[in-house]
């Protein structure tokens, strides 16, 4: 038997006033920060100042604003629905039903919802050399728990899109543009989805946890709590560590990776395809923002294995920073430049468009190999060469909750002898050249490269603390072996 409930749910530490401030601003703004940014493409043309000079000079009101705004429709219910039910049925056996949007193919859509619901259990493993899949294992929970996961995303992203080819180019069903026809109407579906989950998330978590152990260590006895006093830093850091419904439904893994991601290139796509259809063709920067992200999302897919012993598997709790901001945060601001580019087609000189898919393949590059650094030398534990030499690392030690003491390397070669996040600036470059296709005409399809500087500068903090708690004296000499976080010289 587990502990009491009484005794699983004691908070840990209270909340600074900073933090709880922080997280009340992001709780009540974050939802219209996204709406903003939307309604300023739709209603001037992705001028960000637009609204507030139109409202300053009473040109405007907020009402006229709102009266402009689309509603939520019939039709962007249904192929939200249909969409998220798509991609729940892909990691978790059962049976489901949705609507082919708008209304036709519904034998098809049936037999696709089977097939993916009772998981065509990964197959592109067996036939992608490199590609891991299928039933892989996690990380090491707090309480000493190894999940299990069904890695099947890069089958559900082909699928997807080769359904999107066929039934929107082949068989016409519905226009390529459908996702950009219904951008605002989806946003309010994908609010209400974000919201939904946030708060099942935090139910669940009091009444009926998945693992009563990780509960109890984590509420009580480990430096990983986020438990305290407080339902507003619960709700938004969220309560448990690995929700799950059923063996393989696991709520991190999937708001991560699906629907978000996946409809990334969706999203993409179609802004294309709404580009041609308002100005004749597509241009090259369109193209650009398309090919990079994708190379972004796939990167993803392929190793999601990987993803499993990252930051957002291994140490964040499921709340509404993960459930809104996958469901609302990430489609509608990650996408921002293929937006801008249907109202501003922007069509780059050929030495330009060719600098800027460098910049971003060098990006991916760094961000790429870093992180197959890393994970070379944690798979073979130090017995691998990088960049032709043994690699070197710092010895250390740390105490897990369970009392256990463990030993640990900390790596000091290749990309990461020259910064302890080199794999971040990596990503920040990509991001860079995702926002220069758009050319330098407004800031809107900047906000990506500002918001991933914030975040990824934010991810180091909170990384490098949780590390110095656990590593101690051991980590201090790995910082003097590489003294700079992000980039060498600066930071």
């Amino acid at each position: 038997m587990g502990p009491s409930v009484t005794a699983r749910v004691r908070p840990r530490r209270e909340v600074d006033w900073f933090s709880l401030a922080s997280v009340i601003f992001l709780l009540l703004f974050a939802p219209f920060i996204v709406y903003y940014f939307i309604m300023a493409c739709d209603q001037y043309s992705c001028a960000l100042t637009g609204p507030v000079v139109d409202i300053a000079t009473g040109r405007a009101r907020l009402s006229d604003i709102w009266a402009k705004t689309p509603p939520i429709t019939r039709e962007a219910a249904q192929l939200y629905a249909f969409w998220v039910t798509f991609q729940v049925s892909s990691p978790c056996p059962g049976v489901g039903h949705s609507r082919w949007p708008p209304g036709r193919g519904d034998q098809a859509a049936s037999v696709f919802q089977v097939l993916l619901y009772t998981s065509l259990p990964d197959f592109c493993h067996k036939f992608l050399p490199g590609y891991v899949g299928g039933i892989q294992e996690g990380a090491v929970t707090p309480a000493g728990i190894v999940n299990k996961y069904q890695i099947n995303g890069l089958q559900a992203w082909l699928v997807t899109h080769l359904l999107w080819f066929v039934t929107a180019h082949l068989l016409s069903w519905f226009s390529p543009t459908i996702i950009f026809d219904n951008w605002i109407p989806l946003l309010w579906c994908a609010n209400i989805l974000g919201y939904a989950v946030s708060t099942f998330a935090m139910v669940k978590g009091y009444l009926f946890p998945t693992s009563v152990r990780d509960w109890y260590v984590l509420s009580i006895g480990s430096s990983l709590s986020k438990f305290t006093g407080n339902f507003f830093y619960n709700y938004m850091m969220g309560i448990e560590f690995n929700p799950r419904i059923g063996e393989w439904f696991d709520f991190k893994l999937f708001f991560n990776g699906r629907p978000g991601i996946v409809a990334w290139t969706l999203i993409n796509l179609s802004f294309a395809a709404k580009q041609r259809e308002l100005h004749g063709h597509v241009t090259n920067a369109m193209v650009l923002v398309n090919v990079l992200q994708a190379i972004y999302v796939l990167d993803f897919f392929w190793n999601e294995t990987w993803y499993l012993k990252t930051i957002d598997i291994c140490h964040d709790h499921f709340g509404w920073y993960l459930g809104w901001g996958d469901c609302v945060w990430l489609p509608y601001l990650y996408t921002l430049q293929g937006l801008y580019l249907v109202y501003h087609p922007v069509e780059l000189s050929t030495p330009h468009a060719v600098g800027i898919l460098l910049l971003g393949l060098v990006g991916y590059y760094i961000f790429r190999v870093a992180n197959h650094q890393k994970d070379l030398f944690r798979r073979t534990d130090g017995r691998c060469l990088i960049w032709g030499r043994k690699p070197k690392a710092i010895e250390c030690s740390y105490t897990s909750a369970d009392g256990q003491r463990h030993h640990s390397k900390l790596l000091v070669s290749g990309f990461w002898g020259v910064a302890r996040h080199f794999n971040y600036f990596g990503d920040l470059v990509g991001s860079l050249a995702y926002c220069l296709a758009c050319g330098g005409g407004h800031l809107l399809p900047y906000f990506y490269v500002i918001y991933m500087a914030i975040l990824l500068t934010h991810r180091c903090l909170r990384d490098e603390h949780r590390c110095a708690s656990k590593y101690g004296r051991d980590w201090e000499r790995y910082t003097a072996a590489v003294p700079y976080r992000l980039l060498p010289g600066i930071f």
